[in-house]
């Protein structure tokens, strides 16, 4: 099939399997062809994140991007044809926020609070900008860390009343998730944050990838957002799984399924 690439960003692919014991004892050659299928993926130019699922929801996660749909679309076909079960997925694009702040936003903050003018200034925003394309490109063509621990959950922008996001101006909005970003940015170093784009495509609007090595610092990122403004009035979440971030191969065994030739 010819690739399906989107103009802007990359396909991110969220996989939840509950295993079949049974079917793989009676197909020892099964959890192989599983490892050897994650292998040719990233071979191909795309990322994937394997993880033993913590809870009910499933045993097995696996979650992959990258710039063609369609190689991750025959990578989800692929292990369709071994004894995996799929119980629940998530697509999603990787997206630049609408409310970054641009350069005049930026040149107006550094003028009017740090009274900074001419060649300083340009100084400044030189720093900005190349601090900014680095945001971006990691926001658009993320490089995944090889974190301990993983927790995706689905969310939207409530429509309600008094709390209808799409009814605010722009400005309104931009204004309180710069508050939100904030919150943010102090979990830097501890938690890698993904969020990625759904509406369209999924049945909710985002998706929220978050790696760190300490669990901790996953559930407290989520309960210190869960004060701010945006998500007090407008968040709406779908369900949580999380899980022990392992190579292929570990997190199969993890999971009861062998994966010797």
């Amino acid at each position: 099939m010819d690739p399906v690439e989107p103009s802007v960003g990359w396909g991110v692919l969220h996989l939840f399997y509950r295993v079949d014991r049974a079917a793989f004892d009676a197909e020892p050659h099964a959890g192989k062809r599983i490892v050897d299928a994650v292998a040719s993926l990233e071979a191909d130019g795309h990322q994937a994140v394997t993880f033993a699922v913590l809870g009910h929801k499933a045993d097995l996660g696996i979650m992959v991007l990258g710039p063609d749909l369609a190689r991750l679309q025959a990578f989800q076909a692929e292990l369709a044809g071994t004894p995996l079960e799929l119980t629940w997925s998530y697509v999603s694009l990787t997206e630049s926020s609408e409310y970054t702040s641009t350069e005049a936003d930026e040149r107006g903050r550094l003028e009017s609070e740090e009274q900074l003018a001419g060649d300083e200034l340009e100084a400044r925003l030189a720093v900005w900008r190349d601090r900014m394309r680095h945001y971006g490109e990691q926001r658009l063509h993320p490089k995944l860390p090889p974190k301990r621990t993983v927790c995706f959950y689905p969310m939207s922008k409530r429509r309600e009343g008094a709390d209808n996001w799409y009814a605010l101006p722009f400005d309104a909005r931009k204004e309180l998730m710069a508050g939100h970003a904030r919150v943010g940015r102090t979990y830097a170093g501890r938690v890698l944050q993904l969020i990625t784009g759904s509406t369209g495509l999924d049945d909710w609007e985002w998706g929220v990838t978050l790696f760190a090595d300490d669990p901790v610092a996953l559930k407290e990122i989520v309960y210190e957002m869960r004060f701010d403004p945006v998500s007090v009035r407008y968040g709406e979440f779908g369900p949580f799984v999380t899980g022990l971030v392992l190579e292929p191969a570990e997190a199969l065994a993890r999971v009861g399924v062998a994966t010797a030739s």
